[in-house]
């Protein structure tokens, strides 16, 4: 049964009364009491934060620089005792983040003990962005709160992004550029292995390590699952309106190499001159026309190739991840922001405008009348936006996630759960709904720090069911935590949902017209389509 809005508020206070009353730990200290922790490099000082260790900025990688598009390298350990107070460098990019570098390999830490045997779960965060933007710096995850209340671990870091990340030069340059279309992905496993050498340093156990992350970061979590080097190296995943059903082929990712020469006015036999190119050179390029796409900037992302030998979710589930439980979901009103964000135009929309918006927007080879029929025909009382947001959001952004699951459920040996979140964000009159990428701060306990929530029972609540969630998956593999509804593995025959919401409920197939609609026609994972785009 749903908890009534006392009981919700009854759990929520007692877990930030006994919070607040857990004896603070004891940290190995010097300057003034600053917490100081061994890695395997060399002694890092961090700071407290209401009785969390906070390690910011922590090299687990050597400078990226030196090796572009190459596998990265540990770092040279260092003597003495290095503040890690700061963020470290963001990889390049075009957004606005500060402090961009090629250095740019570092991770942060929260913790509520050191060296104390206590053996929490580990909760590694893997940023979005797609593969092209973002740090784990952004204020939303945050991993205090979530390290004060649960007592677990919380893990996040930088890798390379984009051309530096992701650019396949092999079928060009040859061997010497085997690893550059999976450098961003090597990153990774080379900070998971960090977390596995050092995180015990840190209270946490390295035998119990859960993954998760949202948007571009549950794809390269869907990545990791199918890359048999991440073996052994998580042991849960969760993945939040971030799918990677098929990766790039080497075909269409070596004509999108030829795009990022073609604007950086080098020809092919040319290709090793991209090692030392400027940086801002390279990320002007991108802006190039993505040539298999026909739109946009060009697509980097992950490639077929030695690190990764299949496609994550095609033919099937990647069964190198069968035995590891997993956490898939995404928000009702993805697109709201995702194309909403940018088209303010989208919310004022009238009929005669919806089909040939759907046409751009779907990524589904299926007539936008039709779908704007049947929308109208489910859900009457939806507006011309209403019927657009949602059109875009089951053809394009949960259309992934739908296939994973029914992977999973067809193959997996572990038990898989599905979730949708959908309570409304307050701002703006309420305009954008539950859109990409709010169900963040819920998981972190971050809503109040100035996102589009207010701080209302109805959000405490959401955010409370969601923390214990996940905590209680990163603690046991099961999602399932007290004083909330059950949550039911995800099955072909019941589709069982959890729906994130002021009171949250189990569900079964939710959605389920809109699911069958788009299921009529085959998806096509946006940069990892199979047509093939000419080669030169």
């Amino acid at each position: 049964m749903p908890m009534t809005t006392f009981d919700r508020r009854t759990v929520l206070s007692a877990g930030l009364a006994a919070a607040a009353m857990a004896p603070l730990p004891a940290f190995a200290a010097v300057k003034g009491g600053a917490p100081v922790a061994r890695t395997t490099a060399g002694q890092v000082r961090g700071a407290t934060d209401g009785g969390v260790a906070v390690f910011k900025g922590i090299r687990y990688g050597a400078d990226t620089g030196p090796r572009r598009f190459m596998a990265p390298t540990a770092p040279t350990p260092w003597k003495g005792v290095l503040d890690a107070t700061a963020y470290g460098a963001a990889s390049p990019q075009r957004s606005d983040q500060p402090g961009q570098s090629e250095d740019c390999l570092f991770l942060n830490v929260w913790t509520p003990g050191l060296r104390d045997g206590a053996k929490r779960p580990v909760m590694v965060w893997i940023h979005g962005g797609a593969y092209s933007n973002g740090s784990g710096a952004h204020p939303s995850n945050d991993g205090t709160l979530l390290a004060r209340r649960n007592d677990v671990v919380v893990v996040s870091m930088n890798h390379r992004l984009n051309a530096f990340g992701y650019l396949y030069l092999e079928r060009i340059g040859g061997s010497a550029f085997a690893d550059s279309g999976s450098a961003g992905q090597l990153d990774l496993i080379l900070a998971l292995q960090w977390v596995r050498d050092n995180i015990a340093e840190f209270g946490g156990d390295p035998g119990n390590v859960m993954v998760f992350g949202q948007s571009g970061g549950g794809a390269k979590i869907a990545t990791l699952m199918a890359t048999p080097a991440a073996r052994g190296l998580f042991h849960k995943a969760a993945t939040m309106s971030g799918q990677q059903v098929t990766a790039q082929g080497p075909l269409n990712a070596t004509t999108r190499t030829y795009a990022l020469l073609d604007a950086l006015k080098l020809k092919p036999d040319q290709v090793n001159q991209v090692r030392t190119v400027p940086t801002a050179q390279i990320i002007e390029a991108l802006n190039a026309k993505d040539p298999v796409i026909g739109a946009g900037g060009v697509y980097m992302g992950p490639v077929i190739d030695r690190t990764l030998p299949r496609h994550p979710f095609y033919p099937d589930a990647a069964p190198l991840s069968s035995d590891i439980p997993m956490i898939i979901g995404n928000t009702k009103g993805e697109t709201r922001g995702l194309i909403g964000g940018g088209d303010p135009k989208t919310f004022d929309l009238t009929w005669d405008q919806v089909a040939p918006l759907l046409a751009r927007h779907m990524r589904a080879d299926i007539a936008p009348e039709a779908v704007v029929a049947e929308y109208r025909r489910l859900y009457p009382a939806y507006s011309p936006s209403d019927v657009f947001f949602a059109a875009t959001t089951a053809g394009r952004s949960w259309r992934g996630a739908v296939i994973e699951l029914e992977e999973r459920a067809r193959g997996a040996k572990a038990p898989t759960w599905a979730y949708q979140f959908d309570l409304g964000a307050q701002a703006d009159g309420g305009k954008w709904g539950a859109s990409h990428g709010y169900d963040i701060a819920m998981v972190f306990g971050t809503f109040a720090d100035g996102g589009r929530y207010t701080d209302t029972p109805d959000t405490r609540a959401a955010s409370a069911h969601m923390s214990d969630a996940f905590v209680a998956f990163a603690r046991t593999g099961n999602p399932n935590a007290k004083g909330h509804p059950e949550w039911r593995p995800y099955g072909l025959e019941k589709r069982e949902t959890m729906v994130f919401d002021a009171v949250s409920h189990l569900e079964s197939d939710p959605r389920g017209a809109e699911r069958r609609l788009f299921a009529a026609v085959p998806f096509a994972q946006q940069g990892g389509e199979f047509s093939v785009a000419p080669q030169r």
